[in-house]
């Protein structure tokens, strides 16, 4: 995209090459073959926690409604947003959507991306259109009540720019469904009306404030997690980054760099195989792009396009007591090079039931107002043998860095 300046956009008061800023990874999802055997490791095991469900059944075509099997899908959280990660069943999404076809490796629901503004999904949308570039659909996803609009990268990884997303409180329910009187399929027209406006005519019109799900569950507690009692001795504080593998990674860098507008933080040469890493805010990469050819190097043997996922925890102690805990649930590591994630100190990396490959870490570094990574050199140097971590480490000067939790553990 040329940069001049003609081609700029305000955004908010400041000069853009697009009409809009992604601020950071929001959510992500996957499709799995089942969702209750999913939700048992990510949900009962690593704390995810339902916030609504969805019946994709009225989507799929009679003639294979026999054939998809289960078709609930999960919104799960680890903190207020309604959900920082879903999933959804992988074969009722394949029969209800033609795009998973045209792209059968993928196994990815999406890849969410916030922006800040409502101003800025609609024009975002405008020149999309403009642009020629694909948007699956868009409009305001419910559950969730976020604005939103579903670009697609070249490989098929459908991502999603979104503004506002609902915010789970005190009381742990959900927005009621009746709430959601209108269904938006395109951006609206704005100025639109406030949240609390509309939840106010909900209540106006009858509709009662604890109709919306709230977890039925109530675990035992009994892990000190930084003095709160927990049901598991961590607490997933972030979600992301994600990886994927890619056949064209030319095509795929352009579109998040020139179209999403993501920064490069570096390119790293992984067992000869070079390697890109985007970041969305001081983070040092939300999204890792890796060429197909490095799957085999690394002896992995699924087919899906992505490598796998993270997430961060609250603390190192966390997790190294994480380690313990999926342990003694017969999850152990997974070996994988370092290489793989520059800029993140101890990690380890577990499967999940359907292969996904799932990283746990607590510390990532963080790029400042010069946009340099970290040199190689002064990083930070441990083994991938959990067993051999010391119990205490040193601070690098970022590792209490970066995005913050907000609000109380649970």
């Amino acid at each position: 995209m040329n940069s001049t300046k003609e081609s700029l956009h305000v955004v908010q008061g400041v000069q853009l090459a697009r009409p809009f800023q992604v601020r950071r990874l929001g959510h992500f999802g996957i499709n799995v073959a089942s969702v209750d055997r999913a939700y048992a490791f990510y949900g009962r095991l690593l704390g995810f926690e339902i916030s609504d469900e969805l019946d994709f059944g009225p989507r799929v075509p009679d003639a294979l409604k026999a054939q998809v099997g289960p078709t609930r899908g999960l919104f799960t959280r680890h903190g207020t947003d309604h959900h920082s990660f879903v999933l959804f069943p992988q074969a009722a999404m394949a029969a209800s959507n033609p795009h998973y076809s045209k792209f059968p490796r993928l196994n990815l629901n999406q890849i969410t991306w916030q922006v800040s503004s409502l101003r800025e999904v609609v024009d975002c949308f405008d020149w999309f259109q403009a642009q020629g570039l694909p948007v699956l659909r868009s409009g305001r996803d419910t559950p969730g009540s976020n604005w939103h609009l579903y670009p697609v990268d070249p490989a098929g990884h459908i991502n999603e720019l979104y503004y506002g997303i609902e915010q789970i409180g005190w009381s742990g329910y959900s927005k009621p469904m009746l709430m959601h009187g209108i269904r938006y399929t395109q951006p609206p027209q704005i100025p639109h009306r406030s949240e609390f406006a509309e939840v106010n005519q909900g209540v106006a019109q009858g509709v009662s404030l604890t109709q919306g799900y709230r977890r039925h569950e109530q675990p035992e507690e009994v892990f000190d997690v930084g003095g709160v009692l927990l049901a598991r001795p961590f607490k997933i504080s972030k979600v992301g980054p994600v990886r994927l593998f890619v056949d064209d990674v030319a095509a795929v860098v352009d579109f998040y760099q020139r179209v999403m507008g993501l920064a490069v933080t570096e390119q790293v040469d992984v067992l000869g195989h070079l390697c890109w890493f985007f970041r969305a805010n001081t983070e040092h990469h939300a999204l890792a792009i890796y060429p197909e050819a490095l799957r085999g190097a690394l002896g992995l043997q699924t087919t899906h396009s992505l490598l796998g996922f993270g997430v961060q925890l609250g603390s190192y102690t966390q997790l190294r007591q994480a380690v313990d805990f999926l342990g003694q649930a017969g999850i152990h590591p997974v070996d994988l090079p370092q290489a793989l994630s520059p800029g993140m100190g101890h990690h380890v990396w577990v499967q999940d039931p359907d292969g996904n490959l799932l990283q746990l870490y607590w510390e990532m570094e963080q790029i400042g107002w010069d946009g340099k990574p970290r040199p190689a050199a002064r990083r930070r140097v441990w083994k991938n043998n959990p067993s051999t971590w010391p119990e205490v480490i040193d601070p690098q000067s970022d590792s209490f860095m970066g995005e913050v939790f907000l609000g109380p553990l649970n």
